[in-house]
């Protein structure tokens, strides 16, 4: 099971990465998944919005691209990208701490790789309840 962290075009740096490896395989392992290959990226909002645009052809800025990579049900293989700088506003706007937003941000990620939608308003529901039930987690 590997989980690495990247930076792309900013500093930033999650401690104690190993805490966060951790976390992020039990959330997979309660849903009955193994993590083989996970990949997350942060990176700045221009560099999210150069990938929203050139691969999904969305002009929008947007916290979190989830590549799935998966070649086998229940196996996980995805690269995720996270803005930080959406991040922290996202945080902002939501009065919470950048801490809990981040953990957010990353669990919804990992949810996208499981199955989980957040299209339509019942899609989001249910992808908040399983992001606070991975926050809780932590």
């Amino acid at each position: 099971m590997a989980i690495s962290f990247f930076q792309e075009d900013i500093r930033f740096d999650l401690k104690p990465k190993i805490s966060y490896k951790s976390w992020l395989k039990k959330i997979a392992a309660n849903e009955g998944y193994k993590i083989i290959e996970l990949n997350y990226i942060f990176c700045s909002d221009e560099y999210l919005y150069n990938i929203n645009v050139e691969y999904l052809q969305h002009d929008t800025y947007t916290d979190i691209i989830t590549f799935d990579n998966s070649e086998k049900e229940k196996e996980i293989e995805g690269d995720i990208f996270i803005s930080v700088d959406r991040v922290k506003e996202n945080a902002t706007d939501e009065k919470i701490s950048f801490d809990e937003e981040i953990k957010r941000v990353l669990s919804h990620g990992l949810l996208h790789l499981m199955g989980y939608k957040d299209k339509t308003e019942e899609q989001q529901k249910q992808m908040r309840i399983k992001e606070e039930e991975s926050i809780a987690l932590f």
